[in-house]
C-alpha cells in the first residue's frame, strides 16, 4: 500500500483514519468497526463490501495502538 495514499483516504462512514492490515489485505476503521479489503492493490471503500470487526479483533487492534 502506497504510504501516501493511506495518508489521504478516510473511512467512507466515518470519515476517520484507516490502519492497513498488511497479513489480511484489509483498510481498518476501528471507529466503524469495518475492514476494507484490498483487492488487485486496489482499495475498495465501499461499506457494503466491508466486514465488520469482531469484538476480539478490535480489542486486538486497541492493545497493539
Amino acid at each position: 500500500m502506497n504510504p501516501k495514499l493511506l495518508e489521504i483516504l478516510v473511512c467512507p462512514v466515518t470519515k476517520g483514519p484507516l490502519i492497513y492490515d498488511k497479513s489480511a489485505s484489509e483498510l481498518i476503521s476501528k471507529s466503524a468497526r469495518l475492514a476494507y479489503p484490498i483487492r488487485n492493490d486496489i482499495p475498495v471503500m465501499l461499506e457494503e463490501e466491508a466486514r465488520t470487526l469482531s469484538d476480539a479483533e478490535l480489542d486486538a487492534l486497541n492493545r497493539r495502538a
